[in-house]
């Protein structure tokens, strides 16, 4: 019998689901725009770490 330490690991999800159903429009549009915040932050920081990484290579070129 196998162990939970033996099943391969699920990526651990970051947000919740909420269930949809039970929102009205205004609720859902309020979190369409709080996903939507979230996102731009994200690619905010995958921006400032691509030019991190473009100027540290820039500096170790050969």
């Amino acid at each position: 019998m196998l162990d939970d330490e033996d099943l391969p690991k699920r990526p651990r999800r970051r947000l919740d689901p909420l269930p949809l159903d039970a929102l009205g429009l205004a609720e859902l549009r309020a979190y369409i725009a709080e996903l939507q915040a979230e996102i731009a932050r994200a690619e905010a920081e995958i921006g400032r770490k691509e030019r991190h990484r473009a100027a540290a290579q820039g500096v170790f070129k050969t």
